[in-house]
């Protein structure tokens, strides 16, 4: 894949790239990021801390938006210095540490840094999760009850 390309599907699947580590197993995201962190250089902290979002809903008969109630978020940016290039985390929860990775490992996405090993642990990890998300349908669809009523 050239540069170009590699760069196009990178922003064009931003979202999902974040979704991917955000919905991951933390350990996992965390190693990653430590084994990348040799050829990131020098890193800036923006951001790193806790806070409250508020979690939109929809009413899907009025088809109004809502706050539903607020989470607990954990976030980072970082910038990488040596290749102007910034990266952003944010998990639910405390685990500031897996915001971290995640920022780092964006920020090394963007910065074009080991597009190969990147591009292959976001894709395993996006089969993992929908792995784990069909199993968790299956679950919930074997308590189902069938009511018939006359």
């Amino acid at each position: 894949m050239t540069d170009a390309a590699h760069a196009a599907t990178t922003v064009a699947n931003h979202g999902d790239f974040l979704t991917a580590l955000s919905h991951a197993d933390a350990e996992s995201v965390k190693r990653f990021a430590e084994g990348l962190l040799p050829q990131l250089g020098a890193i800036e902290v923006l951001r790193s801390r806790t806070g409250l979002v508020m979690l939109p809903f929809r009413d899907t008969v009025k088809g109004t938006d809502f706050h539903l109630g607020e989470v607990l978020v954990a976030e980072a940016e970082v910038r990488l210095t040596d290749h102007d290039a910034t990266g952003y985390g944010m998990v639910t929860g405390r685990d500031l540490e897996w915001a971290m990775a995640m920022a780092l490992i964006d920020a090394a996405a963007t910065a074009d840094l080991a597009p190969a090993a990147i591009d292959a642990f976001v894709t395993g990890l996006e089969a993992a999760n929908a792995d784990r998300d069909r199993a968790r349908l299956c679950a919930v669809e074997a308590t189902r009850v069938d009511m018939e009523t006359f």
